[in-house]
């Protein structure tokens, strides 16, 4: 291999002499200061750049060791503030309110729905395709304005399940411009009720929400004047009993509008048929309100306004047990709500929830409730001992009606199936829920009724299969 030498001895001098000099010339640009100057400036610029980003980090640091403020006092009554912000808000609810759609506006859209539809050759239902539905809006917004203009986006007709020619029914595309319509005022109509302007609402202004209805609910329209103060009281409670599992003594208004119960009470705008008068299956109805404080009165046998534990053992007709009903004392009425002079003694309130919790016991907020009651020593779970303590009583009344014996252990096991607990020697609020029969399995517990309900499902399952035979004048 050839060195650097070598080939420079192979080179004639001229080239050797030029190379050089190039070399002479790059050692001496390297030596000088020409650009010194700017890199100085360069690295100068670096330095200050920096230490601004470690300023600021700095900064944020000793930012983030400070607590933000996270409340805000509200502006006095009377006070600038106050004023300017109710002016506020009522302005913005107006608008709001103009540009929902009235009773007028829905029955023109519905006949613009009817006149621009296909009707289904196969099932018999009036359909749109999409080219009609745009059509539909326009023929809208030219008959009744703007407004309605946004229920007919693209979104919205994609939510609605299509037939194979791409159309969709119009009854529920209407139902759900109705519902959208009505939760909307709602809103606006609790919205205006909620005084402190927090999003939630306190029981005395649920309580007029609900006044405020009943004028235009057609099962309560006649209900007796001295009555409706205390059906507001009851049908509030349970909006709470849902809505407010925390006991707070407020509602969020969002949890209520999206809530079963606002549904249940919307029902009481349909006229009642006949033979549906006393029909206490809705909480809503005024034959239940009544059903209510008749069955209170009823058991307040010393006239007292409040119900002993002795008093309350009649309801139910005496089937609950008396081991859930000292539990539903100590975790309701002693932990909770007191009277004066009666600490120990159930007020309307206590018994509203101790009626709401037996009459929802599928729910969780009923499993809730009931759950407190079953767990004799608080520790948040039951045990096959506290199954067996429980039980006990039901066995007792079970036997004494003239059933025939039970095996405690046996039931204790048929539960452990129904639940099926993450931890089998254990079962928690959460297993109850999950299995979905906790509602059945807290009545096997605390109400003889319950497990002979129970005990006799599928004859009771049958019975409600079998069609009803006719009578003598062809009647079911």
């Amino acid at each position: 291999m050839m060195s650097v030498l070598d080939e420079y001895e192979g080179a004639d001098e001229s080239s050797v002499v030029s190379s050089m000099l190039w070399v002479r010339n790059l050692r001496r640009y390297i030596r000088s200061d020409v650009d010194l100057e700017s890199e100085a400036m360069l690295e100068l610029q670096t330095r200050k750049i920096l230490l601004n980003i470690f300023k600021e980090k700095q900064r944020k640091s000793a930012k983030a060791g400070i607590i933000p403020s996270f409340y805000k006092r509200k502006p006095e009554d009377g006070s600038i503030s106050h004023t300017v912000q109710r002016l506020a808000k009522y302005r913005f609810l107006k608008k709001q309110s103009d540009i929902l759609l009235n009773s007028d506006d829905l029955d023109a859209m519905w006949l613009i729905l009817r006149e621009n539809c296909v009707i289904d050759e196969t099932t018999g239902s009036e359909k749109v395709n999409y080219e009609d539905f745009c059509q539909i809006a326009s023929l809208c917004t030219e008959q009744i304005g703007s407004k309605c203009y946004r229920f007919f986006s693209p979104s919205n007709f994609m939510k609605f399940g299509k037939d194979e020619s791409g159309r969709i029914p119009i009854l529920p595309f209407y139902l759900y411009v109705m519902r959208t319509v009505s939760l909307t005022q709602a809103r606006i109509d609790m919205s205006e009720l909620d005084e402190d302007s927090d999003g939630f609402l306190q029981p005395y202004e649920m309580e007029a929400y609900i006044r405020g209805l009943i004028p235009n609910l057609a099962q309560l329209c006649d209900m007796p004047t001295e009555f409706v103060q205390m059906y507001c009281h009851i049908a509030a409670h349970k909006f709470f009993f849902f809505c407010d599992p925390s006991r707070r003594g407020k509602a969020c208004i969002k949890k209520i509008l999206l809530s079963n119960c606002l549904q249940e009470l919307m029902e009481l705008h349909q006229e009642s048929e006949e033979g549906d008068a006393e029909n206490t299956e809705n909480w809503f109805s005024l034959a239940s309100a009544q059903r209510i404080c008749d069955a209170f009165l009823d058991l307040d046998k010393d006239g007292n306004s409040t119900l002993s534990k002795e008093e309350l053992q009649g309801y139910a007709d005496g089937t609950l047990t008396d081991i859930f009903i000292e539990r539903a004392f100590d975790e309701h009425v002693h932990h909770g709500k007191t009277v004066i002079g009666n600490p120990w003694e159930m007020d309307f309130e206590s018994f509203l929830d101790f009626v709401l919790a037996l009459d929802n016991k599928d729910t969780p907020e009923g499993l809730t409730y009931l759950f407190k009651c079953l767990d004799l020593h608080g520790r948040g779970f039951l045990t096959a001992a506290d199954i067996h303590i429980l039980f006990r009583d039901v066995r007792e009344k079970w036997i004494q009606v003239g059933n025939y014996e039970l095996c405690t252990e046996d039931i204790r096991d048929e539960i452990w199936d129904m639940v099926k607990p993450v931890d089998p020697l254990r079962i928690t609020l959460s297993d109850l829920i999950a299995c979905k029969q906790g509602g059945s399995i807290a009545s096997m517990l605390i109400d003889v009724r319950g497990f002979w309900a129970h005990d006799n499902r599928e004859n009771l399952l049958q019975e409600d299969l079998e069609p009803c035979e006719p009578d003598a004048a062809g009647r079911t």
